[in-house]
């Protein structure tokens, strides 16, 4: 199985984050895409890289979004 195009990275009880999820599931399911969720918490890397951006949104292995996930951009840039 193919690596997700989509990493969401965030943490347990954002409510930006699960508003990101939302979105990216849905156009995720429409373009017949996976995603990949990673919390922050588990990696103090990650915390200092995204502490204050979270959510933030990488596709292809690209930062995409952080904050909010646009969803024209995000269905954009998956039919390149």
């Amino acid at each position: 199985m193919p690596a997700p195009r989509v990493v969401l990275y965030g943490k347990p009880g954002c409510h930006l984050c699960d508003d990101a999820r939302a979105v990216v599931e849905r156009v995720c399911a429409d373009l017949g895409e996976t995603y990949e969720e990673i919390s922050i918490l588990d990696d103090p890397a990650l915390m200092d890289r995204f502490g204050e951006e979270i959510p933030v949104t990488f596709v292809d292995g690209r930062q995409h979004d952080f904050w909010r996930v646009d969803e024209a951009r995000l269905r954009a840039a998956l039919t390149v």
